[in-house]
């Protein structure tokens, strides 16, 4: 009796924690769908029954969302795709070689970590304004790929190491090279741990805004979340539109859910995969 009641709390206590934690996003979703009246009505509108489209509309007809898009979907997959090939090497190089300084590489990267974004922000403006390349997808993509490289080679050092060595010295002795026993054994064993680190990678350069507000100062050249803070601070007649406000928000959420969707599967496996051994 006492096991099925302490059981009982602590699936209801989960589902109030489930509830508080979803419950913005919700309300997010909700107001996205209601018009001026309704979101400045003293009784708050828990379900839209009269609901409209119009914010949404409104944030398609703006120009800068599409540009925004456009740019966030061009940084993000230069960054991602360099992030894995790095990492990849990276972390393959500190959890199979023996090498000199490999603790202090390994240290290197640790600290990097430490280090509070904010700390380096006049150093990377400066850098980037020697070599001109402010207000570039090339600039910005360098520095995030500097942001995100670090944890996600720490990351996947562990799954490298959850990888047995017997096997690639198996496929070894049948003839293959160390890189042919890397492409046939390692690399597929290791794809669950790819997909958890780089899910985290894309998620933390797809939501960047700091870095981002002082590196790409021109309209054109703004990602989601400097357009959605334009967007936000846009008045009429000294009225913030919370609606459309919340409406873009939801659209700049989008690309991260279908990317949790497509990966989810393999997410599950890397990090049970990573808890293992690391």
């Amino acid at each position: 009796m006492s096991r099925s009641l302490l059981r009982g709390g602590g699936a209801t206590l989960a589902v109030v924690l489930a509830a508080v934690w979803a419950f913005p996003v919700y309300w997010m979703i909700n107001t996205s769908f209601q018009t001026p009246a309704s979101i400045n009505r003293l009784t708050p509108t828990f379900f839209p029954t009269s609901g409209t489209l119009s914010n949404y509309q409104s944030v398609l007809a703006d120009n800068g969302f599409l540009a925004g898009l456009g740019m966030s979907l061009t940084v993000t997959a230069i960054v991602l795709v360099l992030c894995v090939i790095y990492a990849v090497l990276a972390s393959f190089a500190i959890a199979r070689f023996r090498f000199r300084g490999r603790t202090s590489f390994v240290l290197a990267v640790i600290i990097v970590q430490m280090l509070p974004a904010e700390a380096m922000f006049i150093a990377q403006y400066k850098m980037l304004a020697s070599v001109n390349l402010l207000n570039s997808i090339i600039g910005v993509s360098v520095i995030y790929l500097a942001m995100v490289v670090p944890f996600t080679t720490w990351m996947l050092r562990g799954f490298v190491a959850g990888v047995p060595v017997d096997l690639e010295e198996a496929a070894m002795i049948d003839g293959c090279t160390r890189m042919g026993a890397f492409r046939r054994v390692t690399f597929p064993l290791l794809a669950p741990g790819i997909v958890a680190s780089g899910v985290f990678a894309f998620v933390q350069v797809w939501n960047e805004f700091a870095l981002a507000s002082i590196i790409l100062t021109e309209n054109d050249k703004a990602t989601l979340p400097l357009w959605l803070r334009d967007f936000a601070q846009t008045s009429n007649l000294g009225v913030t539109e919370w609606g459309q406000v919340m409406a873009g928000s939801v659209l700049v959420a989008i690309p991260v859910i279908i990317f949790f969707m497509i990966v989810q599967g393999r997410m599950a496996q890397g990090l049970v995969g990573g808890a293992v051994k690391g």
